[in-house]
């Protein structure tokens, strides 16, 4: 397609080396400025993510645990594994040390256990957590999907 409303960009820059990463962003940065086009960026690289997006969508076992503007969710992370995402992610100059790994292992997708699929490995989980499926809470910017976190409509 000539002239797409939209690129799916998966993974475009994982391996790449910083000076390439850099030259590929900028050309996203002018698709979407200077063609109108929207971006859907996926990746694992929330450093990258940042520098890119107006917008994120943290995902855990399929499915999205936390939505809104990027700089909020980065800013203030509410669910839980955006929260333990972020800490294990280095954050060059930051002073905060090592990143910490999130402990446990992911669930085998064709497994998943009751309820939040993240609460095996969430040190806020309670017991709700592990009973039944977690229904999205909705804010005008934010959505998380978190029986521990209560948005305010404001």
């Amino acid at each position: 397609i000539n002239n797409p409303d939209l690129i799916i960009a998966d993974e475009p820059t994982t391996a790449l080396d910083v000076t390439v990463q850099a030259q590929i962003l900028r050309i996203f940065r002018y698709l979407r400025k200077e063609q109108g086009l929207a971006v859907m960026f996926i990746s694992h690289d929330i450093n990258v993510i940042a520098q890119i997006s107006d917008r994120i969508a943290v995902m855990y076992a399929g499915q999205i645990v936390e939505a809104g503007p990027t700089d909020q969710v980065l800013a203030n992370p509410l669910h839980p594994y955006t929260q333990a995402l972020l800490a294990c992610s280095p954050q060059i100059g930051s002073g905060r040390g090592l990143p910490e790994a999130i402990k446990g292992s992911p669930p085998a997708l064709d497994n998943l256990p009751m309820g939040c699929a993240f609460a095996p490995r969430c040190s806020q989980a309670i017991a709700s957590c592990h009973q039944s499926q977690i229904r999205p809470k909705q804010e005008a910017s934010r959505m998380v999907r978190c029986l521990k976190v209560e948005l305010t409509n404001g």
